[in-house]
């Protein structure tokens, strides 16, 4: 039944850990002996309460959650948190801080701007984003409400292997395409948020991690969809939730604490990134990867295809074509960058980057 899965490359809703689809696979049509599916049943029952405990717990276990602060699971994905981080931890008179790494976080400034003032702390937008800004590049305000940054660009390649100082303001991340791929200190973030498409689960849920004192700030005239306490006060179940993510969001956290942690995760995903940025820098030109060495994305990995100095866009086409006949998927880079991408998120087994190593120095030997 499983023999015919590809190895599969999209930035997003992306590979789920085959275990994870297995598991639900087995437990689809009857959950636990109720006679019903967990897409079926009540949100209220004691049954999925109880697999919402397994999701929030497992998030806490896994990620080292401190007690001072709050999960909740909400919908609207990530592109919803750019309004309600702003909505929930804009204060009168301060500036938001954001620190403008591309597409991610330009559509944050854009609603954040609607409650407050943004000072751009840094930007390398002039390079097209193929760099992070370094920390003598970005200029805080003392007194911002929040410093809002992205933790990797799924659509640049970019990702943070080091936190700005922010002086003690809180800090947001939006996590959404490297959250659980590493090990991290949640208390120096105020708020962490990602939709669950990427590593840990299907489309539909986004994880919101904040400190409770933040989910405070909020004026209580704000709609209470949109409080951070509503659904801190009802256990993210103020209304009818994404049952079905949720439940895979479970599987999801105990498929990492049975294969690892955090710690051996990391350790995986290292190693498979390490893998293809070799190939690509090792094919003496042929294959280059424009981003920044010292920021180049485990989760993300751009690279165009060269003919002499020139980036030949038919040949990436033909790459992109002749990929997915033999098996592996989603390999066209961004729309608003071109060449190819290859996103490895935590599903995506060291065989995957095997074949796709594979592959392109086949391709690099027939194209050459």
């Amino acid at each position: 039944m499983f023999d015919h899965r590809i190895h599969n490359f999209n930035a997003g809703p992306a590979a789920i850990p085959l275990p994870v689809l297995k598991k639900a696979q087995e437990e689809f049509l009857n959950f636990k002996g109720t006679g019903m599916s967990v897409m079926e049943m009540s949100h209220r029952s004691k049954e999925f309460e109880a697999v919402l405990a397994r999701a929030l717990d497992g998030v806490k276990n896994v990620m080292g959650v401190p007690d001072d602060y709050s999960i909740i699971l909400v919908q609207g994905g990530a592109s919803l948190q750019f309004s309600m981080v702003p909505m929930n931890l804009a204060l009168p008179g301060k500036k938001i801080d954001l620190i403008q790494t591309g597409a991610w976080t330009q559509k944050a400034e854009k609603e954040a701007k609607k409650h407050a003032e943004v000072n751009i702390a840094a930007t390398t937008e002039s390079e097209n984003f193929m760099r992070l800004p370094r920390p003598e590049e970005i200029k805080l305000t003392a007194d911002a409400a929040y410093v809002h940054m992205c933790s990797n660009n799924t659509i640049f390649g970019t990702e943070y292997h080091w936190l700005p100082d922010t002086k003690g303001v809180p800090l947001v991340a939006d996590m959404s395409s490297n959250i659980c791929s590493r090990e991290l200190d949640v208390s120096k973030y105020g708020l962490i948020f990602a939709g669950a498409q990427k590593n840990l689960g299907p489309s539909g849920v986004t994880l919101v991690i904040v400190r409770k004192d933040l989910a405070e700030r909020a004026d209580k005239k704000l709609p209470s969809m949109l409080q951070y306490r509503t659904y801190i006060a009802e256990n993210s179940l103020y209304n009818t939730p994404p049952t079905f993510g949720i439940y895979m969001l479970a599987l999801t956290m105990e498929h990492i604490q049975e294969t690892g942690g955090l710690k051996a995760t990391e350790a995986r995903n290292v190693a498979k990134a390490n893998t293809l940025y070799e190939a690509i820098d090792g094919s003496k030109g042929f294959y280059r990867c424009p981003v920044n060495k010292a920021d180049r994305s485990r989760m993300n990995v751009n690279y165009r295809i060269y003919k002499g100095d020139t980036a030949n866009e038919d040949l990436e086409k033909q790459f992109v074509k002749e990929a997915e006949a033999a098996g592996l998927a989603g390999l066209k880079g961004h729309r608003s960058v071109g060449g190819l991408r290859a996103s490895i998120y935590n599903a995506v087994g060291q065989d995957s980057i095997n074949a796709l190593v594979a592959f392109m120095n086949d391709f690099a030997r027939k194209n050459g």
